[in-house]
């Protein structure tokens, strides 16, 4: 239960925190796209402060959850984060959910609650070794990178949507490693985890996380890119957690297909939600490339 409430926890703060971001995002200058510049002009809007504020209380919730509980098991409770980011959206569009929005929150609560309950994911399963823990970090981290280069060719809603998917893979990634950091801390204590490289990628991963996350909400509306960064997020979770972490899903014909099932749901809930009407617009002066930002 306690990881339960973390979890959801930590999904309130995300999805809250992922609206007021982009609303500050879409006031940015298009100069500073994919450069730290941009993160220089966000800092100096208190709504954008807000929404980072809301995101790493939400990443630290998260964070307490995976010392809990098994990634596999976090991973699609923050992908509820959507829900919340409806909530907040719709309160400031007056826009009515209707049949699309309701369809997508029955299919995002119903596709956790089946994969959770088909999957029973626990720990217990033996930590993969160093080579296939390198092989599924550069795996995940090498697809971020190259939806990153491929974004750069497209127009901007589908370069937003290709930059959150990017950011999604590398959080859901960066919650693995956290995981580990955790089991660091109760084997060695925090003197023992600086020496070793997790918790430096974290880092890393993180700040690329923000920008690529910054840049996609200046682009395009907060519809283009929030579906792809909520979906890609648990994926890329729940395949670390699996793929070097030990955890462990049922894996009998019928688990695998409520989990399967309950996966798609939540895709398809997620692309629902995040392209309904009550998102935010995002972008309402035209700025040019050499614009000054709006405060």
């Amino acid at each position: 239960m306690a990881v339960f409430l973390l979890g959801v926890g930590a999904a309130c703060c995300l999805g809250l925190g992922f609206v007021l971001q982009q609303r500050a995002a879409a006031r940015a200058p298009l100069s500073d796209f994919l450069t730290f510049r941009l993160l220089l002009d966000l800092i100096h809007m208190p709504d954008w402060l807000l929404g980072l504020g809301l995101q790493v209380a939400g990443q630290v919730l998260g964070a307490v959850a995976l010392t809990y509980g098994e990634v596999s098991l976090v991973e699609p409770l923050t992908a509820t984060n959507l829900l919340f980011a409806m909530a907040l959206s719709r309160w400031l569009t007056r826009q009515p959910l209707g049949w699309v929005g309701w369809t997508g929150v029955a299919l995002l609560a119903l596709g956790v609650t089946a994969f959770i309950v088909a999957g029973r994911p626990h720990g217990g399963g033996t930590p993969a070794g160093a080579l296939r823990h390198w092989l599924v970090v550069g795996i995940v981290a090498g697809l971020a990178l190259l939806v990153t280069v491929i974004s750069r060719h497209l127009q901007p809603s589908a370069q937003a949507a290709l930059l959150a998917l990017a950011a999604g893979l590398l959080y859901g990634l960066q919650d693995g490693l956290t995981r580990v950091c955790g089991q660091f801390v109760r084997d060695d204590g925090v003197a023992g985890l600086l020496t070793h490289w997790q918790p430096y990628a974290i880092v890393v991963i993180g700040l690329s996380g923000i920008l690529l996350v910054q840049s996609a909400f200046e682009m395009a509306p907060l519809r283009m890119s929030l579906p792809s960064l909520t979906a890609a997020q648990p994926l890329a979770g729940i395949a670390c957690g699996v793929g070097f972490l030990g955890d462990q899903l049922r894996l009998s014909a019928g688990a695998l297909a409520w989990e399967a099932a309950g996966l798609a749901a939540i895709v398809v809930g997620v692309i629902l939600l995040g392209r309904h009407p009550a998102m935010p617009p995002g972008v309402t002066p035209e700025r040019s490339v050499g614009a000054t930002r709006v405060i």
